[in-house]
């Protein structure tokens, strides 16, 4: 699938917390503490609703008092629907890959669905997609965030904990994934803060960029 418009971005969007090992190793013994005990055995997933979806170009509007974090992420786009389907056979299943900055306000915990910190209007903003046949080296791609012109916040998906493939396979064992669908792979350690006034960029190699100003509510 190579052309653009072929590419549907219109399902559900998932979300993979704690995917970078960078992050997860700086948390990691908080899991060990009551009243868990326990680290994840599964990932762990959020959702980004539909009125999550915005463009590049648009802009992010925060509430006055909250901390607004960018963060960059890598979007696997379903291209074939699919239940249980193997890590082997998992990327044949993939259309393509999307820039997103999935922004959020700080999480204070990692068991406690996300809705309020993921869930405001505008905070998921998707780039074009590019078809799975033209990205290469895909577990080996930097992510960059921008402020103002700035580098803020650099990554690696080499960093991964699951790759796109392991991430199909252990989603797709207790839930169908369909065409259109988005699974968000995480973001690296750093998220970046920002502002009123910002302009705010997120880049992954090979997939381009989405750029937005960050407005205030009511102004």
């Amino acid at each position: 699938m190579s052309e653009l418009n072929k590419i549907s971005t219109d399902g559900n969007i998932f979300g993979i917390a704690l995917n970078y090992k960078c992050l997860y190793e700086k948390i990691q013994a908080q899991f060990n503490e009551k009243p868990y005990v326990n680290e994840p055995k599964k990932p762990v997933l959020f959702i980004k609703t539909p009125n999550t979806r915005n463009q590049s170009g648009n802009p992010v509007v925060k509430q006055k008092d909250d901390i607004l974090q960018a963060g960059p992420a890598l979007g696997i786009v379903i291209g074939k629907s699919t239940s249980r389907v193997s890590e082997n056979d998992a990327l044949a299943h993939v259309a393509g890959f999307v820039t997103v900055n999935e922004l959020s306000l700080p999480e204070d915990s990692y068991y406690r669905p996300a809705i309020k910190a993921k869930c405001q209007d505008g905070f998921c903003v998707l780039g074009t997609p590019v078809a799975a046949d033209a990205v290469t080296d895909l577990n080996n791609l930097t992510l960059r965030v921008y402020v103002n012109g700035e580098l803020k916040q650099e990554g690696t998906t080499a960093n991964w904990i699951r790759t796109p493939a392991q991430i199909i396979e252990e989603i797709s064992e207790y839930m169908p994934l369909n065409e259109g669908d988005i699974i968000l792979t995480g973001t690296p350690d750093g998220r970046v803060d920002v502002q009123a006034g910002d302009e705010v960029r997120v880049e992954i190699d090979q997939l381009g960029s989405v750029t937005n100003t960050i407005q205030e509510e009511g102004n």
